[in-house]
């Protein structure tokens, strides 16, 4: 039987690896990989391609659609790379990076997902940068990832054909483009664009209909993303209906305390960052999905802000049963602001 994907790519197949290091190892130390430090200027285009002297990054696609006759729909796209060892990027089957794909498709009543995984220097998998491709198999995400980008995959029953494109700019998440995930330092590279408009096509059960709707596209790189203690995640990427976006996570720790960050983002790309003491956020119902007890039914509040929101999945059961399964899907704001949006929880 595989073991954990995600704690594969960390540590190998320890089955106490993702409590003892974080979720998903996560948490381990990295002391042999670079280190994300203050003071760094982003490059473009070269930061849109990997960074092998990092242990893991993701290239994240979500996506809230709608089709001619109103119905919603999420789609999510995501290629990680993973480092087994430092001085991985080698050429042929020595090269130690290992690729995981994910794709998932949500409908009202329906939750479709599927997951590719690839040895690194074979070209199974990989991201270039000029032009940007980044694929897994027959999964690709390619263009510009600053304004224009296609992307598309397919799974059992499912598969979407996106096209997303923006005038807006990146927004550099957290401090300057790092982003803050404990107390004690762990943190990653992390930027955004928000503002994707998207509209394609989408497959499911055999029917194809276009779509159109927002899109949002994350990138993060890191070592150690995760304090060793800290065991899931709760993160929230919301288009508010003045145009305004928000980014908020939570991560949950061993002794019942969380942290908090978050980025607010205004509709000419400005962001101001958000500090733990001023997000107010509590799950207000659960739902049983996969036999797990899931929050979905959050209160979200930036008292400074006067915001004051209840964000709703739109299918509960919206479960991505892969290697290392994980809630994620669609959601619906209401309250002093509308809007729509993703929420993504893990460890649970």
């Amino acid at each position: 039987m595989i073991c954990l994907f995600l704690a594969l790519f960390i540590s190998g197949c320890d089955d106490s690896t993702p409590t003892q290091q974080g979720f998903a190892g996560l948490g381990q130390e990295s002391n042999d990989f670079a280190q994300v430090i203050p003071g760094k200027v982003f490059f473009f285009p070269a930061d849109h391609g990997a960074h092998p002297d990092f242990r893991i990054e993701w290239w994240y696609v979500t996506a809230n659609l709608k089709d001619a006759d109103g119905h919603d729909y999420g789609v999510q796209w995501t290629l990680f790379r993973s480092a087994m060892r430092p001085a991985a990027d080698i050429r042929g089957w020595e090269n130690g990076n290992l690729w995981l794909g994910h794709a998932g498709l949500t409908t009202h009543t329906q939750q479709f997902y599927a997951q590719r995984q690839a040895r690194g220097g074979v070209g199974q998998a990989g991201v270039t940068v000029a032009p940007f491709t980044a694929w897994i198999d027959n999964w690709s995400m390619q263009g510009e990832p600053t304004s224009n980008v296609t992307v598309q995959a397919q799974g059992e029953n499912f598969s979407y054909q996106l096209s997303l494109t923006s005038d807006r700019p990146l927004v550099l998440q957290g401090n300057e483009g790092l982003s803050r995930k404990s107390a004690r330092g762990q943190a990653s590279y992390y930027y955004s664009q928000p503002f994707f408009q998207a509209q394609g096509r989408v497959n499911v059960n055999g029917k194809s209909v276009e779509v159109s709707g927002t899109a949002w596209l994350d990138r993060e790189w890191s070592s150690q993303p995760l304090a060793a203690d800290q065991h899931g995640w709760d993160w929230f990427s919301l288009h508010l209906q003045d145009g305004q976006q928000l980014m908020v996570f939570r991560l949950r720790q061993a002794d019942g305390h969380n942290y908090l960050s978050g980025n607010w983002i205004q509709a000419n790309g400005q962001t101001d960052s958000l500090a733990g003491d001023e997000i107010e956020l509590k799950p207000l119902d659960e739902s049983v999905v996969a036999g797990r007890k899931i929050p979905t039914r959050w209160s979200l509040s930036l008292p400074g802000r006067g915001l004051h929101v209840e964000v709703a999945a739109i299918n509960p059961n919206a479960w991505m049963d892969v290697g290392t399964p994980y809630w994620e899907g669609p959601v619906r704001v209401s309250g002093s602001e509308t809007g729509i949006g993703y929420l993504e929880m893990t460890g649970y």
